[in-house]
């Protein structure tokens, strides 16, 4: 039968048109900006590398530009990856140098820096893809600079494509007239994945809010009355754990009985600063959070370790010794309930003051979710990871209470 096939229809059967899904091909319409919105392993990439060879190919775009994260970013995924522009066209020539990549036609795509909006000065395409654009440290700068790039040829596009997360430039752009949106979930390519993979995914993260996020592709919003908003927390992202300052890593135990697990967090308190978070655990047995405590606290050159006492306090200390003597343990005692112990906090991410170096989802969820009501991501869970930072930032900022005295008259 595939032998009957003329050399048109066999060129139709082997091209990306005809095996791509329709979220990975552009929509139709007049738009300037096509926003792929999916889960990790949905197939973005190869359409994004897929969307600028049939452009070039075709003679509609000559000057690319293609923007990252970070540098290695572009090269490692959108350029040199298993889906990138180098194993979907044949014949193009890499210059790592240049940080240039051009087709045999003479068109040419260039790498730019999404940390370095201000080094897309100068250039002009007709077409640029945005990979990741969630990631990006300041997405609605990069984002406006790569726009303005955008001023060759008769009909110049973008294409952004991103696993979604629930910050203002993206929301932004769902809600503009002139960018057509396409969405795909992890589930939706599962053919073209390692076996297994999204089984154990599914079976690890189910519905709850990350694998809604990160599988789904799903916008998640802030929980109504959370304590927390997303929005603070993106603001002020970035950097790391400047010196000097006094550093802590904090450690949420279970509730009593000792079900459930521990979570930990290392925040630092610079001078010239409220206070930074540099790294987030959780979901981790007694012994489990006793090692990674210790770690931490050698990497970072903490000043303590703090953990709850209230909650099998000893056993705590216990499990620490037993990880590293010599580590100095401070147990401190709840007086307050968790929602009125958290919400000082709260204050000071809306007022600017937390930094978190990094990206730390399951933190991050659990703090955008809790409302006093709920145990955390879901209400399923307490919400160890958020425990962990109360407890460090307790300490830093010196609103924890010291143990109840009782005095003998």
């Amino acid at each position: 039968m595939l032998e009957s096939l003329s050399a048109a229809d066999a060129r139709t059967l082997d091209g990306w048109r005809f095996w791509a899904r329709d979220a990975q091909l552009p929509p139709p319409g007049d738009w300037r900006i096509w926003l792929f919105l999916g889960g990790r392993g949905a197939g973005k990439t190869r359409s994004g590398a897929e969307w600028l060879a049939e452009q070039v190919r075709e003679g509609r775009m000559a000057r690319i530009g293609l923007v990252g994260a970070t540098m290695r970013d572009v090269r490692a995924v959108m350029v040199e990856g298993e889906s990138g522009l180098l194993n979907v066209v044949e014949g193009l020539d890499f210059q790592p140098s240049n940080n240039l990549v051009r087709w045999p036609s003479g068109a040419t795509a260039t790498l730019l820096l999404a940390e370095e909006p201000d080094s897309f000065r100068g250039h002009q395409f007709d077409g640029v893809w945005g990979d990741e654009f969630a990631k990006w440290r300041d997405p609605q700068e990069a984002l406006d600079m790569a726009l303005m790039t955008l001023r060759l040829g008769a009909d110049p596009r973008m294409l952004l494509t991103t696993t979604p997360r629930n910050i203002p430039a993206l929301k932004a752009l769902l809600d503009s007239p002139d960018v057509a949106v396409t969405r795909s979930r992890t589930a939706d390519n599962q053919a073209n994945l390692a076996d297994g993979f999204y089984d154990f995914m599914q079976a690890r993260y189910g519905a709850s809010t990350l694998g809604r996020q990160e599988l789904d592709g799903e916008l998640i919003a802030d929980h109504d009355g959370a304590l927390w908003k997303r929005g603070w927390i993106e603001g002020r992202r970035g950097g790391g754990i400047p010196a000097p300052g006094p550093v802590n890593v904090g450690g949420g135990p279970p509730p009593a009985g000792g079900r459930g697990a521990y979570g930990g967090v290392v925040a630092g308190r610079p001078p010239e600063r409220g206070a930074q978070l540099a790294a987030s655990a959780g979901g981790l047995t007694p012994a489990g959070w006793a090692a990674r405590a210790v770690t931490a606290f050698a990497d970072f050159e903490a000043d303590a370790i703090i953990a709850e006492a209230n909650q099998g306090g000893e056993m705590v200390r216990s499990v620490l010794r037993q990880a590293d003597s010599d580590a100095p343990v401070t147990l401190v005692h709840a007086s307050r309930g968790k929602l009125a112990r958290a919400a000082p906090f709260a204050a000071l991410y809306e007022a600017g003051r937390i930094h978190h170096a990094g990206r730390f989802a399951e933190l991050e969820d659990q703090m955008c979710h809790y409302d006093g009501a709920s145990k955390g991501r879901g209400g399923g869970k307490s919400p160890d990871r958020m425990d962990a930072l109360v407890w460090a930032l307790a300490d830093l900022f010196g609103t924890r209470r010291a143990a109840p005295r009782i005095r003998k008259l």
